[in-house]
Parts: structure tokens; C-alpha cells; sequence
């Protein structure tokens, strides 16, 4: 029997929770046996209170002896606790196999568990967790990472792919298909979770990166090589590009990338312009560079997205 313990602190988001839980749950119902002892530890145990007012039942994480350990996301002030990262670092001591879902990963990184290890976390989260721990190379465009027996995934809903790919880990593809057809969701979902994060939402600190990507932004018809977005910041290329991963975990090719799906995408929502003229306009300059764009950052393609825009709604 696989023993998995999920570790959550104060203010867990509860989604990050009942998501890969209930994953691991139906491996027994695709199985037709019991496969996973589940267990939801905290610190002291007890009663803890998660997002929504909603408590759960916890048993002490001293003492346990886990196969994997799941560190669940929420609040992050707690996650911060010298406390908790005690607790964590005791328990994945001795565990095989450690997970994070969501901005667990901070936890584990002030457990020291992620110094020089690949991981992700919430898009939101993603600068926040490099700036507050530079030594871990953060990925922030990924649904999960692997790096050896250590996983994160990306916010909420991502925990679930984690554990889908976890129970492929531990018993096949077809098992792990099953379980994402009782769930009634996707087994690997296309892209990366930058698709669900528009390029709105970032919020560099320094005003010369948001010159640029204001002068990104104005310009998309034009060649934005990083030799250009640096002069509009007013740095040498290296330090542009350097400071512009710093400061948003992305690449400034890949930031002006997406932000040309995104006005593509609205363009192709909202008017009868061909396919060749936006690709044109916006900088793509062809129809199948935009093409694969589109496959990269949505998983499909733009004539897909313009036929779905259209379907009449029920």
C-alpha cells in the first residue's frame, strides 16, 4: 500500500486539497482494489481551518511514514513559518517521493527543499517564489515539473494533473487515463499555464521593463528582437535580458510571443479579418507562425478558436 500525506498549513486553499485527493481516491475504483492510504497532516494536528471557513481534520505529521508527501498551497504567510518548514523538512527526510501543489512550493523552499531543483508554481506566485529564493530555478510556464523524486505543480487545478501523472508514475498511462476519464478531465493538458495568465497581469517592479513592454505592446507589426526592447529600456541587451527574466519569469521573446496571441486572439473573437491580415498585423508575419503559436500557448489552432467564437450559444 502507497502511503500519500498531504501537508497543509492554515489557510490551505482547498482545491489544492480535494483536487489530487480525490484523483488518488478513484485509482482504487479504476482498480477495483485499494491502491493509496491517503492522510491530511498538519504540524500539530487537529482541526484546520482552510479557504472558505472550511476546517479539516488533520492528523500530527510527527511520526509519519509517508511513500509521498504532497505540501498543499493557500495563504502564504504561514507557509513562511520557520515552524512549518521544521515539519516539512522532518517529514520528507525519510519520504521518497515529495510533491507540491500550488504555492506549496514555497514551503518547500523554505524547507531548503528546492535549493537548485527545477519547480513551478502559481503563475502569480512564480516571481515572488525566484525573487524570495534565487537559487531555485523556477519554471513558471508549467502545468508541473519534474526534477528527479521532487514535483510541483502549477496553481489549483494543476494539482490535479500532478497527481495524474504521479499515478502514471506508479501504474501506467492507461490507469492514469482512466482516472482522468472518472474525473471527467483532461490527462495532459495542452500548453503551458501562461495561457491562463495574460500578459496584463504582469507587474515588473522597475519602470524600465514596463517601457518595454509598453513599447512591445505598441509595436507588435515590428521586429522586436531583444537588441531593440533594450534599447526602449534604456540597458545593454544583457542586462535586459536578465533583468527582464528576473522580474517576470519569462524570456522577452516568449513575452512578446504571447502577447501577440493575445491581441491575435481578441482580433480574431471580435471582427471577419482574415487569418493572413492579423498574423501580418500583429507581428507574426504568416499564418503558420501563427498557427503554432496558437498550438503552444492554447492547445489549438486560430481557425479553431474563431469557429468555436461563432458556434451558436445554447
Amino acid at each position: 500500500m502507497h502511503i500519500v500525506g498531504f501537508y497543509v498549513c492554515p489557510g490551505h486553499q482547498v482545491l489544492d486539497l480535494a483536487g489530487p485527493l480525490g484523483a488518488f481516491e478513484s485509482v482504487t475504483v479504476v482498480l477495483g482494489r485499494p491502491a493509496y492510504e491517503l492522510c491530511v497532516l498538519s504540524r500539530a494536528g487537529g482541526m484546520v481551518q482552510g479557504s472558505g471557513g472550511l476546517a479539516i481534520a488533520t492528523q500530527p505529521a510527527r511520526g509519519a511514514v509517508l511513500d509521498t508527501l504532497l505540501s498543499i498551497g493557500g495563504e502564504l504567510a504561514p507557509m513562511l513559518d520557520a515552524g512549518e518548514a521544521a515539519a516539512v523538512r522532518a517529514l520528507a527526510q525519510d519520504t521518497p517521493r515529495v510533491a507540491s501543489v500550488c504555492t506549496g512550493a514555497f514551503l518547500l523552499a523554505e524547507a531548503g527543499l528546492l535549493r537548485g531543483r527545477r519547480a513551478t508554481t502559481h503563475w502569480r506566485a512564480a516571481r515572488r517564489l525566484q525573487q524570495r529564493h534565487p537559487e531555485v530555478k523556477v519554471e513558471s510556464d508549467r502545468i508541473f515539473v519534474r526534477d528527479g523524486a521532487l514535483w510541483s505543480s502549477a496553481g489549483v487545478t494543476a494539482g490535479i494533473d500532478l497527481a495524474l501523472a504521479l499515478i502514471e508514475a506508479d501504474h501506467g498511462i492507461d490507469v492514469a487515463r482512466q482516472v482522468a476519464r472518472e474525473l471527467v478531465v483532461y490527462h495532459r493538458r495542452a500548453g503551458g499555464q501562461s495561457q491562463f495568465a495574460p500578459i496584463s497581469h504582469m507587474e515588473p517592479q522597475s519602470d524600465r521593463i514596463r517601457l518595454a513592454l509598453g513599447f512591445a505592446r505598441d509595436h507588435l507589426h515590428q521586429d522586436l528582437r531583444l537588441e531593440r526592447l533594450a534599447e526602449a529600456a534604456h540597458l545593454s541587451p544583457r542586462q535586459f535580458g536578465r533583468l527582464f527574466h528576473q522580474e517576470t519569469g519569462e524570456t522577452p521573446a516568449k513575452a512578446v510571443e504571447r502577447m501577440r496571441v493575445e491581441a491575435a486572439r481578441a482580433r480574431l473573437q471580435d471582427g471577419t479579418e482574415s487569418i493572413e491580415r492579423i498574423a501580418r498585423d500583429v507581428g507574426f508575419g504568416d499564418p503558420e507562425r501563427m498557427r503554432r503559436a496558437f498550438l503552444k500557448w492554447h492547445g489549438t489552432p486560430p481557425q479553431a478558436l474563431r469557429r468555436k467564437e461563432r458556434a451558436p450559444r445554447a
